[in-house]
């Protein structure tokens, strides 16, 4: 059984399969301007580090997806499905207050 491919978008980014270069279209890169899909890109367009061509890059999907295998994301205890940054809200966020907390017991009598 097969599972549907995930949702193309104009702004996903694309990894240099040869030096690990990531294009992103929000950015931009040398002599493109931002905002430019990947797909809009010139078909002679070369990866800025390596030189390797267009078709040697693979899309890793947009930065605002949620990270890891789409097959992963329904295990755990549902922060599988929480963006990159939604991630490190939550874990600084707890650090944070874990730290408040211990800094309260100077508090106590």
């Amino acid at each position: 059984m097969s599972e549907p491919a995930p949702e193309v978008t104009a702004l996903d980014r694309h990894e240099c399969k040869a030096c690990g270069y990531v294009y992103e279209p929000k950015k931009g890169s040398a002599k493109v301007p931002a905002g430019t899909a990947f797909a809009d890109l010139p078909t002679k367009w070369r990866c800025p580090v390596c030189g390797a061509p267009k078709s040697q890059f693979v899309n890793i999907g947009s930065q605002e997806n949620p990270s890891g295998f789409e097959e992963n994301l329904g295990f755990g205890l549902g922060v599988n499905t929480l963006t990159p940054q939604q991630k490190n809200l939550l874990i600084f966020g707890g650090l944070a207050l874990g730290f408040l907390f211990f800094m309260s017991l100077y508090g106590l009598n």
